[in-house]
Formats: structure tokens, sequence, C-alpha cells
């Protein structure tokens, strides 16, 4: 009998010791980083601000602020970090104390446009900034290998109703920018999806999409899109109005179709950094003028019977300087279009947006993404990840915070399968 209840207490004892080791690394990892809740507004319009970078200066941690201006960064206590900066183009860069708290606080940029002085504009002025840009990609951008850690969601709305929700940490690798896209390599991590089980609203046509627009959308690094030799000539360029992002000049050089071809072309805006001639954004558009060339483009399959139109199709592409070296920031690509089936009355209208964020990044030796383990541009994100289950799935990783609407539009999907 006592051996019995030494035996008890023994179990007890080391129960309770392993559920302090337990909280103990609960309490651990809770403070293992601290979280900045705020939402970025413009100074003179209070207006809010998307696509705001937010970052930690002297790290390679950052994120970026949502369609509301809000965000969410996650910083580690180890980095000691007492400040983060914002930055947005067209407005002067701000640094913030890093204060924890658990209430959104409001920041405001400063608008700073930068006017050109003492250029001689000429007609084949801007193409000429652009060749340059072009020659100097090796020199600006990284000479190394790096291992990112990213951020990818992806939406899909039925009017004004979302039906599918995706999202998912990544690990991005990229070879330096002397190379091509060829051995770059995306792989999901961790990920979560929510999808209306309402059959009338699956979707039944597959666009151009998934994680790997973080390798095919690199314009800078998959030059076939728009910069190689033969593209510069089928467009037409004008050097517009400078402004400023991330406290410097850039040059602003719109470009649209000058030639007709048996592809669709785009048009749009490069902005390059005045002095180091570095791509630092690029907004571009799919020229919808040609309807079946802009459909080849974007859709990788659909039934048979079902009619595809798409109305307009949006890219952004941003990228990071950091220690005179840039690297891929965010990436955004957005489909409008409308299905409908023949013979039927009526058509849907479906809105497809798709973003990356790279969040953090390791430019030590490193191996690549095992080929088989990478996300391949044919296969289906939704496929790749589970149900939402976990309010704290995300952990310390950071996200892309969503809007209020995208909550309320989670909110309602969470309640269909109830």
């Amino acid at each position: 009998m006592k051996t019995l209840v030494r035996q008890s207490i023994r179990s007890l004892l080391l129960l309770m010791f392993l559920l302090n080791i337990q909280n103990e690394a609960i309490a651990s990892e809770k403070e293992n980083f601290l979280i900045v809740n705020g939402v970025v507004k413009d100074m003179q319009t209070r207006k809010k601000l998307e696509y705001v970078t937010i970052s930690i200066p002297g790290s390679n941690t950052s994120t970026i602020t949502n369609s509301d201006g809000g965000f969410s960064l996650k910083v580690k206590t180890s980095a000691h970090a007492q400040e983060m900066e914002l930055s947005h183009v067209g407005y002067l860069n701000t640094r913030v104390p890093i204060l924890s708290n658990e209430e959104t606080q409001t920041f405001y940029l400063t608008p700073n446009a930068h006017l050109l002085k003492e250029i001689i504009v000429r007609p084949d002025y801007a193409r000429h900034i652009l060749e340059q840009a072009i020659e100097r990609i090796q020199a600006n951008y990284s000479p190394k290998s790096n291992m990112f850690t990213g951020f990818y969601r992806e939406t899909v709305q039925k009017g004004k109703r979302y039906i599918q929700l995706s999202e998912a940490v990544i690990d991005l690798y990229k070879e330096p920018y002397s190379k091509g896209i060829d051995y770059d390599r995306v792989r999901v991590f961790k990920g979560r999806k929510l999808i209306s089980p309402r059959q009338k609203d699956t979707l039944a046509v597959k666009l151009m999409g998934g994680p790997y627009i973080s390798i095919l959308l690199d314009v800078v690094k998959n030059r076939d899109i728009l910069l190689d030799n033969q593209m510069l000539s089928t467009y037409e360029y004008t050097l517009e109005e400078s402004v400023n992002l991330d406290n410097r000049p850039q040059l602003v050089i719109s470009f649209r179709p000058a030639v007709v071809m048996p592809y669709a072309l785009y048009y749009g805006k490069y902005f390059i950094d005045r002095e180091t001639l570095t791509f630092t954004r690029i907004e571009f558009s799919l020229d919808m003028r040609d309807r079946e060339k802009a459909i080849s483009e974007i859709l990788i399959k659909k039934p048979f019977g079902l009619r595809f139109k798409p109305s307009e199709v949006n890219f952004l592409i941003t990228y990071k300087q950091q220690n005179g070296v840039s690297y891929l920031n965010y990436i955004r690509s957005e489909s409008k279009f409308k299905c409908d089936w023949k013979r039927r009355l009526f058509s849907s209208k479906y809105s497809v947006v798709s973003e990356v964020v790279t969040t953090e990044r390791n430019d030590t030796p490193i191996e690549s993404i095992p080929y088989k383990e990478s996300f391949k541009k044919d296969q289906v994100f939704s496929d790749k990840v589970s149900n939402f289950s976990d309010n704290n799935f995300w952990g310390e990783y950071n996200i892309i915070e969503p809007t209020e609407s995208l909550l309320d539009g989670m909110a309602k999907l969470k309640k269909q399968y109830r």
C-alpha cells in the first residue's frame, strides 16, 4: 500500500513538473516577441494608406499595411529593437518608437513629392534610363542566394461576398539576381483555408496565381515579362513627374504598348531610384483591348461551356533596399472577371486577389528547397492547406493583417460549417 502511495506521489510530482515545464515553455513562447498593432494615415488628408512597408531598421523583419491601412508587426524580443520605420511612395520615411500595445496605434506619414530639376527631356530619354537601370540589376540586387520567410494570401469574392480564403507562411528560395528564375523555389510551410461549402460558389476556372507568383512576378529577375531586349521595343515610354520613396527621389517612367503582338501586352509605371537606378516599384496592368489574347495570359483551365470574360488584371511589385542592396518586398495580383454558362441568362462577377510579402530573410550559406517539396505553378494552392482550426495558428510569424471586410467574410464562411 505504501509503495502504491509513493508511486502515486511520484507520478503526481512528475505530472506537476511536466506541466510546469509546459507552462514555462508556453510563457516563454508568448514572451518571445512583442506585437505592434497600427494603422497608417496621410498626415494632411487623414486617408488610410495601403501597401506601406513597416520594417525594423538594421534587421530583415518587415510587413506591409493592408488596404485599410492596418498592420500587425511581431518583433522578436531578442532583437532589442527600439524603433520601426514606415516608408511609402510619395511620402517621407518616418521612424517611430516601438511600443507593444494591444490597442491599435495611429501613425502618420508626410507627403513629399520630389520634382526633377535640370533634366533634359528628349524623346528617347525615358527608354535610355530604363536600359541603364536594367544594366545595373546585377549590381543593385542581391549577389547571394537568399531564403525568405513570407506570407501568402489568396481570396476569391463572388460579387461582394467572400467564397474562398487561403493563406500560408511560405519559404522562398532565390538565387542571385545575376541568374534567372529556373532554380528559384517556393514551399508552403504551414497554411489554412476557408472555402464556401455551397456547390454554386465553386470557382470553376483556374487562373495564374498561387505562391508561385513570388517567383513568376519578380519582374526584375524574370525579365521575360517586361525587361528583356525584345520586350523593350514593343513599348513606348514617357518620363513622368518624380516622387519620393525611402527619402530618395524616384524617376517615374510610364509605358504602354507601341505595337500589336500575337500576345497581350501591358501598360503601367516603373519607379526607379534616381541615384542608383534601382527598380523600387513596378505597377502594371494587362492590356484588355484584345480579350482573347488577355485570356490566354491568365487562364490556365476552365470547364467546357463556361465563358470567361476578364475585365481587368493588375499587378504591383515592390523592392526594399537594405545596406545598399535591394530585395523583393511585396507582390500583389488582382483579377476581375465574369463567368457564365452557355444558355444561361445570368453571369457572376468574381475578384481574385493573390499577395505575398517577405517578412524575414536569411542570406547565410543555405541549401535550396528540394524540387519535390516546392509549389509548382500549375498546382492549386487551396489543395495544399487544411481547414481553419486554431485562432493562434500563425504564432510569431508576421502576416498581412486582414481587412475589416475580410474578417467579416471569414466569420460568415465559418458559420456555414456549423
